[in-house]
């Protein structure tokens, strides 16, 4: 087949919902409707129950993306499928203490612990709490973190002895960052919507030790240090942290996020944002898009602190990999017999359109070992929409400075009007509200090569933005600039072999393959 049809570059929106359609399409209705976790579409077709991750993690990734993408892009949603979420959280909370737990096999009791599923099982309390005003899912929340901060501290770690006599299995996890540390990210979103002090409480000791021990002052990445090799482990650490000195107006501990991102972080990125599913992984090009959206989400955070050149990273990981690398066309996969009406069999193909999954740079097959099959576990197809959200809503960002354009995708929010230089011929921002209006540029345009229509007073050129101080109201300002054609190599250093690519501004023209199949883009030759 080679390369594959409804490549999208350009369109947020619809990305989100389309993720949504996937994550309103992967219930399991021999097994009381609790969603699928594994999923794969070649060798075999198939959705997959996890005896670790089922009902502990995949609810509370999907909550947290689809209410998001309902608050954020006015996405319809089904409320079965919330419900149907909501249940599994609470089938996974029900045992004999309130952590997120597995079930060995479907139809029995939830005994798995694994720390690696407090992230998730956070996820999805916040969620329902914050969209739904739902009072048990808040009053739960507070009583997991009583709970963890009876079993466990950052000295000693878990009572596993105290958790088997509960009759609960401990999975193990590889270390800090690979099981407690991610839930640091909830526990500070769930503080931004309830208040609650014991959620803030339990993020500080997470952060402290996350610095203390590992986020160090050199930026630097040390597989001794770290002890995980699973990237999204990192990553999500990375962007809670972020999202905790942000809370906090931390500059010192957004310091530490920013020398990552400057060092330790190349050891588990490439220049357009794809990232490995474990770092230092050989002879393979899969990726994950957790990963790229975790730094997705920093470099959000970090533009909003007066680092322009992060959003560029931003738009660039937006438009050459995470748009492009959704599943959009299920035309080559085939749905197995299905001789005992199995659900885990019924109509993969088209319950995987939508989804995200371990995409190479090039294409959604690895050359080389790859990952030995064609999977999209589903719950990145929640950690990846929950990020596009994150960018939806950084497109304009309203603030008491005036009106932010910081990435160049066409929107509409009531204070600004925006139509991109991908989708049109002139990137056209009208302002909708009055006030002082400020439009990013990628950092690749000179202010020699920028034509401006629409405006009497000409803008300023500040830290790579026009600003626009007296723009006026619904009179569209027309700026011009050349997408340029760009060649870029992505390091050879996280791929088997280093990746040619052209550009014409941050979009994907053509790249290398290697004779791989389904792939995203024209050849580079």
């Amino acid at each position: 087949m080679n390369k594959i049809a409804q490549v999208n570059t350009t369109d947020l929106a619809g990305a989100i919902r389309l993720g949504c359609r996937t994550m309103q399409q992967v219930f399991n209705a021999d097994d009381d409707q609790v969603p699928f976790f594994g999923s794969t579409l070649r060798p075999t077709a198939a959705l997959h129950f996890s005896a670790h991750h089922s009902e502990s993690h995949v609810p509370g990734r999907h909550l947290n993306a689809l209410l998001n993408a309902e608050d954020a892009v006015g996405v319809q949603l089904d409320e079965s499928a919330v419900e149907n979420h909501r249940r599994a959280t609470f089938l996974s909370y029900s045992g004999p203490v309130p952590l997120p737990l597995n079930r060995e096999q479907p139809g029995g009791p939830p005994v798995n612990f694994c720390p690696h599923n407090l992230r998730e099982g956070f996820h999805a309390l916040y969620a329902l709490a914050k969209y739904r005003d739902d009072r048990e899912a808040a009053d739960l929340f507070e009583r997991s973190i009583a709970a963890i901060c009876d079993l466990w501290s950052p000295e000693g770690g878990w009572e596993v002895e105290r958790l088997r006599g509960l009759g609960l299995q401990y999975q193990e996890c590889q270390g800090f960052l690979h099981g407690e540390a991610r839930m640091l990210g909830p526990l500070v979103k769930h503080y931004r919507a309830t208040g609650s002090g014991p959620a803030l409480r339990l993020a500080l000791v997470l952060a402290e030790k996350a610095l203390g021990e590992f986020f160090l002052p050199d930026g630097e990445y040390h597989p001794q240090r770290f002890i995980t090799r699973h990237t999204h482990s990192i990553t999500c650490v990375l962007s809670s942290l972020a999202q905790l000195a942000d809370l906090l107006g931390d500059a010192t501990m957004m310091g530490r996020v920013k020398a990552f991102c400057d060092r330790g972080l190349w050891a588990m990125r490439d220049q357009i944002g794809w990232s490995p599913e474990a770092v230092h992984q050989q002879d393979t090009d899969h990726g994950e898009t957790n990963n790229s959206g975790d730094i997705l989400e920093t470099a959000l955070i970090l533009g909003r602190w007066g680092y322009p050149e992060c959003y560029g990273d931003a738009e660039r990981l937006l438009r050459c990999h995470l748009l492009p690398s959704q599943l959009r066309d299920v035309s080559f996969a085939i749905d197995p017999p299905n001789r005992n009406g199995e659900d885990g069999l019924r109509q993969v193909a088209d319950r995987h359109l939508g989804a995200y999954g371990f995409p190479a740079p090039y294409g959604h097959e690895s050359v080389g070992r790859g990952r030995g099959n064609l999977s999209f576990n589903m719950d990145i197809v929640g950690g990846t929409v929950g990020s596009l959200c994150e960018a939806y809503r950084e497109v304009v960002w309203p603030t008491p400075a005036g009106t932010w354009v910081n990435l160049l995708f066409d929107h509409q929010t009531p204070q600004a009007r925006v139509r991109s230089p991908y989708t049109g011929r002139h990137l056209i921002v009208e302002p909708l509200m009055a006030g002082p209006l400020f439009v990013r540029l990628p950092p690749w345009v000179t202010p020699g090569e920028v034509q401006i229509e629409g405006v009497a007073e000409a803008p300023v050129w500040t830290k790579g933005y026009l600003f626009f101080a007296r723009p006026p109201v619904h009179q569209p300002i027309q700026i011009d600039f050349p997408l340029k054609t760009q060649e870029l190599v992505l390091s050879g250093r996280v791929h088997i072999h280093p990746i040619r690519m052209r550009l014409e501004g941050d979009a994907v023209v053509a790249m290398d393959s290697f004779g791989a199949d389904l792939t995203f883009f024209d050849p580079y030759e």
